[in-house]
């Protein structure tokens, strides 16, 4: 009887600590710095990009389709800027921001309705 008493309290001290991790964890990630907003997505004529203040200057952003074909590439981005999506097709798009050394400071992906 009382191993499994101890064996419970080991289980429920355990299983305490995994719920801490996580929620440190959690907390962690909501507090990643974004450089970039996008809206609204989904999108279906336009899609707005606005870029923090503590952005580069000459940061420049990719649209590449699902297939990973590149579909505009934009150098040294305005604060804000409107993209036309005419001319694009409906699904997803991903978005690379990247420095002027070339290295990915965010990406992600947004989608295209019609």
């Amino acid at each position: 009887m009382r191993f499994f008493t101890c064996l419970t309290i080991m289980m429920t001290l355990y299983l305490a600590g995994l719920s801490q991790d996580r929620s440190v964890q959690n907390a962690q990630a909501s507090s990643v710095t974004r450089y970039i907003k996008f809206y609204p997505n989904p999108a279906t004529t336009y899609i707005n990009v606005e870029l923090q203040k503590a952005m580069q200057k000459n940061a420049s952003f990719q649209v590449y389709n699902f297939l990973g074909k590149k579909v505009i590439e934009l150098q040294d981005v305005a604060a804000k800027t409107r993209i036309d999506l005419s001319t694009y097709s409906r699904g997803i798009y991903i978005y690379q921001l990247k420095d002027n050394t070339g290295k990915i400071i965010e990406s992600g992906k947004f989608q295209v309705e019609k």
